[in-house]
């Protein structure tokens, strides 16, 4: 099947979340998102708003990370984070589970955590990605997850932050399709350095993409993909 580099562009989220990144390189991996109309920007925290600033009217959207990169914060500061964040401007927000609940079986905790910070996210009309960092967790938490996501309507369900042990993998992004309704969409991220792999988790039902080389994914896109 082909695809066209806006369709490829579209499903993008630029990653800026490299804590050793200058706000120099910050500057220019907002350009980066901007040349070629991303669908997003995801970056750290402190600088949203200036990123959200400079998105403005782009049509690329400003998203940000909520008790990133472990989801060990307390629900209160995730709370708190996300007030901030949708006070900068941001439009789509990343947000990891608190992954020791998770692994301890403490369903209502996580329900609970996620049901307030999209309830928040969703009363300012702005749409917000769960990250379930799936390295950590066995099929039966990661099926449990989509099932919570899907009956509190969450926009995405997300695989990795990238920080984790490993990223993004074919089995997870399969599993997530299956078992999230429809309405929920699936983000792989972590280890997506090329188009060939944006390709392949797209076919599996991906429909986001978080990476850190976007411009090589699209520039290579631009030669292989049509207009």
């Amino acid at each position: 099947m082909e695809y066209t580099v806006t369709e490829i562009a579209k499903m993008i989220d630029h990653s800026l979340l490299n804590p050793a990144l200058t706000a120099d390189q910050l500057e220019r991996g907002i350009q980066i998102a901007l040349k070629h109309e991303v669908a997003s920007v995801c970056i750290m925290p402190f600088y949203l708003k200036r990123c959200s600033e400079l998105l403005k009217g782009s049509g690329v959207q400003a998203s940000t990370t909520i008790g990133f990169p472990h989801g060990g914060h307390s629900t209160s500061v995730k709370i708190s984070e996300t007030k901030q964040a949708l006070a900068d401007g941001g439009q789509e927000l990343d947000v990891v589970i608190n992954i020791t609940q998770v692994i301890s079986g403490n369903w209502d905790y996580v329900r609970s955590e996620i049901a307030a910070i999209t309830e928040l996210i969703h009363g300012a009309n702005e749409k917000v990605k769960i990250i379930f960092e799936n390295c950590y967790l066995n099929d039966t938490q990661k099926i449990r997850l989509c099932e919570i996501c899907g009956e509190l309507k969450t926009d995405w369900v997300k695989t990795s932050t990238g920080y984790g042990i490993s990223g993004a993998t074919p089995e997870d992004i399969q599993l997530m399709r299956k078992h999230s309704p429809r309405f929920v969409q699936v983000k792989a991220a972590g280890g997506i350095r090329d188009l060939d792999a944006v390709l392949m988790f797209r076919g599996l039902g991906a429909n986001r993409i978080g990476c850190s080389r976007t411009a090589e994914i699209m520039e290579e896109c631009k030669l292989r993909c049509s207009s």
